[in-house]
């Protein structure tokens, strides 16, 4: 008993505030209010302009009871009675009832009739009102099955007829992703690969509440691989245990199957890279051989290295005149050294210049 009061108050503690508008000017109109709560129903457009009407209710097999209750009377344009004055308020300039508080006795339906002047019934409309538990809370709880699937479970805390609705990083479930279950359950089976930001909502008529919960693969990996001995494995197996598919086998992908489709583009690029790469290395190896190979600049055939020339008189006969003296040419070595790695011989017509000096 103490539970059930326990439970009663803390749905009492989220209603309370929760606040839902209903349009009751047509007949048969379905409104919604949270335990609680409060509703605010819109009667009538202008009650302040009509003669007589009266608002009532009719009692539900719950309240063991056939006696219609009257809330609103209103005669000769004011008034009368209001039943749950201490909770209620209308405004007949825009005839909008307001009942705060609300308990289950207030579910039901109620019944507007509208007199003329003589006290004759004009016209008359009913709308249901329904109360529901407003929704307090959600947890998720997930597990990782055998095969490396995960299955996720919402649960409320409280809340009438709740409805379930799922998301992932925004969007909503695909068959691709679920394994079983669909979006409007309280629980859901997802397929290995699937991960993100997993929100589960739940709602009613009065509330809506969310939780949302960060997902990771549990860590499986989808094998398919030859073994030494023909044997073919394709399947899902944990990480971390895997001893099916080893460097001694002959792998066949130890990747997710939705990459696979991949590979021969990813081969061809590669291929691209490696071919750009040696094309580059061979067009920088013949440059540098052109280089290696283009003689240098011819420069000058020569160089002076010394000129030694001297002049003597001959011995033994006079000398007649400075003009008429005789003179002996004595030649010197002149050498020449050639440039490194040069044989280009000297042009035949170039003048060698040298400083002659003469010995008296």
């Amino acid at each position: 008993m103490e539970a059930v009061v326990g439970l009663l108050l803390m749905l009492l503690g989220v209603s309370h505030g929760v606040e839902t508008y209903c349009d009751g000017r047509q007949d048969g109109a379905q409104c919604y209010g949270a335990l609680g709560g409060t509703v605010v129903l819109w009667l009538m457009d202008n009650a302040s302009e009509i003669f007589r009407y009266q608002w009532s209710k009719t009692p539900t097999i719950k309240e063991n009871t056939t006696t219609t209750t009257t809330i609103l009377q209103w005669i000769n344009y004011k008034m009368v009675s209001n039943t749950i004055e201490n909770r209620s308020f209308f405004t007949p300039s825009n005839g909008t009832f307001r009942i705060n508080n609300l308990s289950w006795t207030d579910e039901g339906e109620y019944k507007l009739e509208i007199f003329d002047s003589n006290g004759v019934s004009s016209k008359n409309r009913t709308l249901q009102l329904t109360i529901q538990a407003p929704v307090s809370s959600v947890l998720l709880v997930s597990e990782c099955l055998s095969q490396g699937e995960m299955r996720v479970s919402c649960s409320s805390g409280g809340g009438d007829s709740p409805q379930y609705s799922w998301t992932l990083d925004g969007r909503t479930l695909t068959d691709a992703e679920l394994l079983s279950g669909n979006t409007e359950t309280n629980s859901i089976t997802l397929k290995q690969k699937v991960s993100g930001r997993l929100v589960c909502s739940v709602r009613n008529q009065v509330s809506n509440v969310s939780e949302e919960k960060t997902i990771s693969t549990c860590g499986f990996i989808f094998i398919n691989c030859t073994l030494t001995n023909g044997t073919q494995i394709s399947q899902w197996v944990f990480a971390a245990n895997n001893t099916l598919c080893q460097p001694t086998t002959t792998p066949a992908t130890t990747a997710d199957p939705s990459t696979v489709g991949y590979l021969p583009i990813m081969a061809g690029v590669l291929s691209a890279l490696v071919i750009l790469l040696v094309v580059g290395v061979a067009v920088v190896c013949a440059q540098k051989k052109k280089q290696h190979n283009k003689p240098k600049e011819e420069e000058d055939d020569q160089e002076l290295t010394y000129a030694d020339v001297r002049f003597t008189q001959r011995p033994g006969k006079q000398m007649q005149r400075k003009s008429e003296v005789e003179v002996e040419v004595e030649y010197g070595q002149v050498k020449f050294s050639e440039r490194p790695q040069q044989t280009v011989e000297p042009a035949g017509d170039e003048c060698v210049y040298a400083r002659v000096r003469k010995d008296r």
